[in-house]
């Protein structure tokens, strides 16, 4: 099983020329040759090269890190994280 659960871009102006525009999706997976249990799948790609991107396999412990450290990205530029 695979399920989609949310999909975006990165926020670099499309023409620049120093930064590839992104796109990233999340999706909740159980059926990963060699994992041992439901994994996050997060994918990143440049836009316009489907396929050529970098896909990660997230155990749930590791996506809570990632979700914490985007929490403190966001409290370091005075956003709130909720």
């Amino acid at each position: 099983m695979k399920k989609l659960v949310g999909q975006g871009f990165d926020d670099h102006p499309e023409q620049d020329p120093d930064h590839a525009r992104l796109s990233w999706t999340v999706s909740v997976l159980d059926d990963c040759d060699g994992c041992a249990d439901a994994r996050v799948e997060f994918v990143l790609e440049e836009v316009g090269r489907p396929g050529a991107g970098l896909i990660g396999h997230l155990a749930p412990s590791t996506a809570r890190r990632l979700r914490a450290d985007l929490a403190r990205a966001l409290a370091e530029i005075g956003e709130p994280a909720g």
